[in-house]
């Protein structure tokens, strides 16, 4: 029998902090409690502590699962990291998660750096691990800290990002999962992937590499046209640039993940696409033609949780019922790189969802 790679299972965690909609409207008088809730669909956001990582967010996310009896420590055997916020720049991440989680010592353990499309990456990285028999039982952690990024008076940011953690445990079929599916379709995949690199200065965090080191001149605090304020060490976001690349390549990329699975819209039970905000989530169901009801949105008390916030939806959307067993979903992933990916998923019956804080 041929190795075939599934979701096993799916934990979150959301920081206790949290940004809510009257702070935010007492800094930024012109962005209204309504307006906020109206424009980006968000209430309230979690937020880092400021002497916590994603690292620590991360393994918490992995200890929930552990402690749910999904897997246990010792029989992963390899710990992959998607991350935009490490504790260092190097060693990677990973290792230091790895010695925090208990891990064996043969597992193997990576950081790779992605935002927004990460989740689709990742699980593509997981499926070739799985499918060429390198490993059986992967830890796939993605997790952000953005709001260490987001100077506190910047309007376009501020409103928009919460901090979070996913864990997806990622196994090898067994034999009678391979037979309930027939052997007919992945249980991860197929998949499509795109970069437009001329775009990389719609979302970014300028100084702090090599390319630009921290300076005075870097540190120093400047309003740009809107009045948003920002050192060149902070995020940096053009929002209706972002707005327009999401509008361009997104409905592409269902259809071509759609003609490379042979499925029609139809097909597709559960729709779940990196959760943005709420008025291009809109936007982009419209283009394309998606049914209202099999197109999940839940970023009340979320925001955006950049590469945690598919696997998040996952949870949230199969806790609600709109995501069931053995239905194809459909995950589109965009944002920063400029970067995007799509994958289409089925999940098991004996689907574990684990998370920190009920809907």
């Amino acid at each position: 029998m041929f190795n075939l790679a599934l979701i096993s299972s799916i934990s979150f965690y959301l920081p206790s902090g949290r940004l809510d909609n009257i702070e935010l409207s007492r800094c930024f008088p012109d962005w209204t409690e309504e307006k906020i809730v109206r424009k980006l669909g968000i209430e309230s956001r979690p937020i880092a502590a400021k002497d916590e990582t994603a690292s620590d967010i991360g393994v918490k996310a992995a200890e929930l699962m552990f402690d749910a009896g999904a897997c246990k420590p010792e029989d992963i055997d390899h710990l992959v990291f998607c991350t935009q916020s490490p504790d260092y720049f190097l060693p990677s991440t990973a290792c230091v998660m790895h010695e925090k989680l208990g891990l064996p010592k043969s597992a193997g353990a990576f950081d790779f750096n992605l935002g927004c499309s990460g989740y689709i990456y990742g699980l593509s990285i997981c499926k070739g691990l799985i499918e060429t028999g390198i490993a059986e039982k992967i830890l796939f952690i993605t997790s952000e800290t953005y709001s260490k990024y987001i100077n506190p008076n910047d309007r376009s940011s501020r409103p928009l990002f919460g901090d979070g953690a996913a864990c997806t445990l990622l196994t090898r079929a067994s034999d009678n999962e391979h037979y309930c599916n027939d052997n007919s379709d992945s249980f991860v995949g197929p998949f499509v992937f795109g970069t437009d690199g001329g775009g990389a200065d719609l979302l970014i965090v300028q100084a702090g590499g090599h390319r630009l080191p921290k300076s005075d001149a870097t540190a120093e605090i400047v309003a740009d046209r809107k009045g948003s304020m920002r050192s060149q060490e902070q995020l940096l976001m053009h929002g209706p640039g972002i707005f327009s690349f999401a509008i361009d390549r997104v409905p592409p990329t269902v259809e071509a993940l759609l003609a490379k699975s042979g499925k029609s819209k139809t097909d597709i039970g559960c729709y779940i696409f990196h959760q943005a905000n709420k008025y291009m989530l809109q936007r982009l169901r419209e283009l394309c033609g998606i049914d209202e009801k099999k197109y999940f949105n839940n970023m009340l008390t979320r925001g955006n949780t950049v590469s945690s916030s598919i696997p998040i939806a996952i949870v949230d959307a199969w806790n609600t019922g709109m995501l069931r067993a053995d239905e194809f979903a459909m995950l589109i992933g965009f944002g920063v790189g400029l970067s995007w990916g799509g994958a289409i998923i089925k999940l098991p019956k004996n689907f574990i969802p684990i998370n920190n804080e009920k809907l």
